[in-house]
């Protein structure tokens, strides 16, 4: 990546979420929880996050508790705030739950 990122104004974020029914804006980060039948899923499913992570260079923070997966993208080099980066990383993420079968639990 070159140069800084540019944090998104909540009018851009409010637009985001709406193309993006499985994430929630918190605290300066795009937030979620998936559900998988089973824990062996579950791992399936944070394979598939490293795996898109590594390919676009952004890596979100992760936390697994049996069957779900708690989700948050954020850009560092933004001050902790959402990017286009940070979008376009819950856009692929949310084709590989549902690829899995994974079902969406973000926080409201």
């Amino acid at each position: 990546m070159a140069g800084k990122e540019h944090k998104l104004t909540r009018e851009r974020i409010d637009a985001v979420l709406e193309a993006l029914p499985d994430w929630r804006y918190r605290l300066g980060g795009l937030v979620t929880v998936y559900k998988t039948p089973t824990a062996a899923a579950a791992l399936e499913l944070i394979a598939a996050v490293g795996r898109l992570a590594e390919q676009q260079n952004h890596h979100p923070d992760l936390e697994w508790r049996y069957n779900k997966v708690h989700l948050r993208y954020t850009s560092h080099d933004a001050g902790g705030e959402v990017t286009e980066r940070d979008a376009a990383a819950a856009a692929a993420v949310s084709a590989a739950a549902a690829r899995l079968g994974a079902t969406a639990q973000p926080v409201s």
